[in-house]
């Protein structure tokens, strides 16, 4: 008889789990990249606050897929279940090509904006040290998974101190500035309502992401039905709360526009809220952080090429399904990703990246919310541990939220996402290739 999984994980463990997939280093960067968009304190809180029921919306409805299709491989095998393999194959494929190396790319740059600005180094090396430190993590990682484990452990620690130290003696700081209104909600530079605020959900989406593979923990809960929405509802609350919060910690330390665009943000709040000495430890650990979120994406990303390779679904699969001889890591596939890597730290910048794999993934999300419906009538009898609540109402919402998100990109960020698409699309005619090469030698 085949092993099933142990239903061992109750609502405490399962909350956990949707905190430290979600938190990361997003919050501390994206605050420039929303305040420039839009100029606008409330609407900056705003942004991040339906940012986060949309993602509470998101993270019910896949959960429903998660349990019913408790298969490896996550969100790549919903697709495949429910519109066929070309499609699983694609999500595979800008995983591969955009999600991991972008996320990766980005968040080294961040490190090495926050390490420059830490040691007030000249800006030039500003790339040496992402590409340094890129390059580090993927080396740690092919020392085997227990190193890039006990990394990702230490990064978990170190990653909720400067939020609650910033959140916990921020709010109660004297405020620098004047008092933020409720009312009216309005962008401010003269900026259109609609761009800036399409604008600014979309640089929130980035502090948010992770929420997608909540539901992978389902086969493995005693009571998933009752648990899992408990988890994931209350979880991701609590961290748009957090976020909220930490962001207006942010909005009454400095001017809005020292914040705009300036990611050194949360450096510049901490110095201001405790001193020269305290802003440098707390910048240190959110460093730590960072190198943590850089370290996830790696030890992760280099598994999907690996995993599509053993199903012979990719070229030069024999190569990417190698493993080291002495410590069992994916070395090849690990080498490409960090290859890709590479090249869109010397090509873009933080927020173009973070903005094209947002754009990227979220075509599939909505493919997803869409799968919900797909196979509801396709296949009722379909055994489904957990039910979408509410439905048929909270799986439109989060597709809503997820179109809004798309056709604002488009008409706002043509050029990223005609270039996120175009990096997606291309794997189908490597796909169709790739079949008929394997039909052809298996004949």
């Amino acid at each position: 008889m085949a092993k099933e999984l142990r239903r061992e994980i109750g609502t405490f463990t399962a909350l956990a789990t949707v905190m430290g997939t979600v938190i990361g280093g997003g919050v501390f960067f994206k605050t420039a990249s929303v305040v420039a968009a839009n100029h606008s304190a409330n609407m900056t809180l705003l942004a991040w606050v339906l940012g986060g029921l949309l993602t509470i919306c998101a993270g019910l409805t896949s959960a429903e897929l998660a349990a019913a299709i408790p298969r490896t491989g996550g969100a790549m095998r919903y697709l495949e279940y429910a519109y066929g393999k070309p499609v699983g194959f694609l999500m595979g494929w800008a995983q591969i090509l955009v999600y991991y190396p972008a996320n990766i790319a980005a968040l080294s740059i961040i490190f090495g904006i926050q390490f420059v600005n830490l040691f007030q180094l000249n800006t030039s090396w500003q790339l040496p040290i992402a590409i340094t430190c890129g390059v580090s993590i993927t080396a740690l990682n092919f020392l085997g998974a227990r190193v890039g484990g006990a990394v990702q452990t230490i990064a978990l620690i170190f990653k909720l101190i400067p939020i609650v130290i910033i959140v916990g003696f921020g709010l109660f700081a004297p405020a620098a500035n004047t008092p933020i209104p409720i009312w009216p909600i309005a962008p401010g530079h003269h900026l259109g309502w609609g761009t800036a605020f399409a604008s600014s959900l979309l640089a929130t989406m980035f502090a948010y992401d992770g929420w997608i593979n909540i539901g992978n923990i389902a086969g493995e809960m005693k009571h998933p039905e009752r648990d899992l929405p408990r988890a994931i509802i209350l979880g991701l609350a609590l961290i748009t709360v957090i976020y909220t919060l930490v962001n207006l910690v942010f909005l009454k330390t400095l001017p809005i526009e020292a914040i705009a665009g300036n990611q050194n943000t949360a450096a510049d709040a901490s110095m201001r809220l405790f001193g020269h000495l305290g802003g440098k430890l707390v910048t240190i650990g959110i460093l730590i952080s960072v190198y943590g979120a850089i370290n996830g994406y790696t030890l992760t990303g280099m598994r999907v090429p690996y995993a599509m390779a053993k199903e012979d679904s990719l070229p030069f699969s024999k190569y990417l399904s190698r493993l080291s001889q002495w410590t069992s890591v994916p070395y090849i596939a690990g080498l490409v990703q960090l290859g890709i890597a590479l090249i869109m730290m010397l090509m873009g910048n933080f927020d173009l990246l973070t903005d094209m794999l947002v754009f990227v993934m979220w075509v599939f999300n909505c493919l997803i919310f869409l799968a919900v419906f797909r196979l509801r009538r396709r296949e009722p009898e379909l055994r489904r541990p957990y039910r979408v609540p509410f439905f048929p109402v909270i799986p439109i919402i989060a597709l809503v939220g997820g179109l809004f998100i798309l056709i604002t990109t488009i008409i706002t960020e043509t050029g990223l996402a005609m270039a996120g698409l175009g990096l997606t699309i291309i794997g189908l005619p490597i796909y169709r290739y790739h079949q008929r090469h394997t039909t052809t030698n298996d004949q």
